[in-house]
């Protein structure tokens, strides 16, 4: 997943103006590229497909080339900005602004970026109105659960103490990150930040900026690792829509099932955003507890009861990448409260009455009727959204 624990590359197909979206996979990255080129040999003359690599992950974009467009140009454009990105944000550079940030001793300030700023506003926003659910500076429990970039069983046989939980916590202080202006500091040694959970989104509005600001592109599908943004008509001149298949871990390309989908609305200016967070590929049952990768921060432990599968709409992709990983580090049924209290467009994918999260990996049965042993609850916000078209 993204973090607030790990994430990953999310399966993603573009198919008849359809778009493919499951919570994230490392596996099936070669399969999101495969069927992406595939489609775009099928794609009318006058829509391009563009993909490349970025944070980790690969980026997929099909849009309606203007008249006389460079489009070595404007692929040239969306790379030096996400070059920038991640420039500023990643973790993986050690020169980037946040790698240097994390290294530094308290009370000492560094400048910030304004691609930084933006995403430490949006990272606070979710903060605040989720109680601290979502907060970027999670990593030292994840760490101290042994999730960061495995999850065995035999951490949740043996795991952390109490006491080694405290220390962890004490350095998840999202509070304790200060900004003055364009510097931000911290007020104790080893707070550090991670806006993995939010910079793919972020890049995503990057891109769609670029195609309709620089070059005047009005019809297009921007991904990232799963996160969405649509505007206009597909090359079917049609409202793009967006398929959420069901939670099956292990399941293939070919194997996945549609369980709803989401219509571009009229009434958000003929775009949409959309991110879906998911933990089922990347959780563990043990004495029949069903534990994900994820940690929620204001307990210090792994989410029990978590909804499998969360989408989120939203005014920027970076919002909606930010709360649906926050909706997914809570407890479904406080998730749907959160989400309704603040009207998020939220859908939830969750087991259906009388499936057991035992059987739903292990039974052949269940997988075989996969879409059955599912249902799909929305927010009031998300109903209204989806309106105009049925799951």
């Amino acid at each position: 997943m993204k973090n607030l624990t790990q994430f990953s590359k999310s399966n993603l197909s573009n198919t008849l103006g359809n778009t493919l979206v499951s919570s994230k996979t490392v596996a099936a990255a070669a399969s999101v590229v495969t069927l992406l080129s595939l489609t775009a040999c099928q794609q009318t003359p006058d829509y391009s497909y563009l993909t490349g690599e970025t944070m980790g992950t690969s980026y997929h974009i099909s849009y309606q080339l203007p008249k006389d467009a460079d489009e070595a140009a404007i692929q040239a454009s969306i790379d030096k900005r996400l070059q920038q990105i991640n420039n500023s944000m990643s973790t993986y550079q050690d020169d980037s602004t946040i790698s240097k940030f994390n290294r530094l001793a308290k009370d000492t300030p560094i400048t910030i970026d304004a691609d930084f700023s933006h995403v430490l506003a949006v990272s606070r926003q979710v903060y605040e109105l989720s109680n601290g659910a979502f907060d970027p500076t999670v990593m030292p429990l994840v760490e101290t659960w042994g999730f960061g970039s495995t999850m065995t069983v035999e951490r949740l046989q043996s795991p952390p103490s109490a006491f080694e939980i405290a220390q962890a916590k004490a350095l998840v202080d999202f509070k304790g990150v200060l900004q003055n202006g364009n510097a931000i500091q911290k007020t104790k040694p080893g707070i550090g930040l991670d806006f993995s959970a939010v910079a793919k989104g972020y890049g995503v509005d990057v891109i769609a900026n670029v195609l309709k600001d620089d070059y005047k592109i009005r019809n297009y599908m921007v991904e990232i690792g799963g996160e969405v943004a649509t505007s206009g008509a597909s090359n079917q001149q049609q409202p793009w829509q967006i398929a959420i298949d069901a939670p099956i871990e292990g399941s293939t390309v070919t194997e996945r099932q549609i369980i709803a989908t989401i219509r571009q609305p009229k009434n958000m200016g003929n775009r949409m955003h959309l991110a879906t967070s998911g933990n089922y590929r990347n959780s563990i049952i043990f004495d029949n507890k069903h534990y994900s990768h994820t940690i929620d921060p204001t307990t210090g432990e792994p989410i029990v009861g978590g909804a499998p599968s969360v989408t989120v709409a939203a005014e920027s992709v970076a919002l909606a990448d930010a709360w649906a990983t926050a909706l997914t580090a809570m407890p479904y049924q406080k998730a749907l409260a959160v989400a309704q209290q603040n009207n998020v467009a939220a859908l939830f994918i969750i087991l259906a009455d009388g499936v057991q999260a035992s059987t739903i990996n292990s039974d052949p049965s269940v997988n075989a009727n996969a879409v059955k042993d599912w249902q799909v609850v929305e927010t009031s916000t998300m109903k209204s959204l989806r309106a105009d078209k049925k799951s």
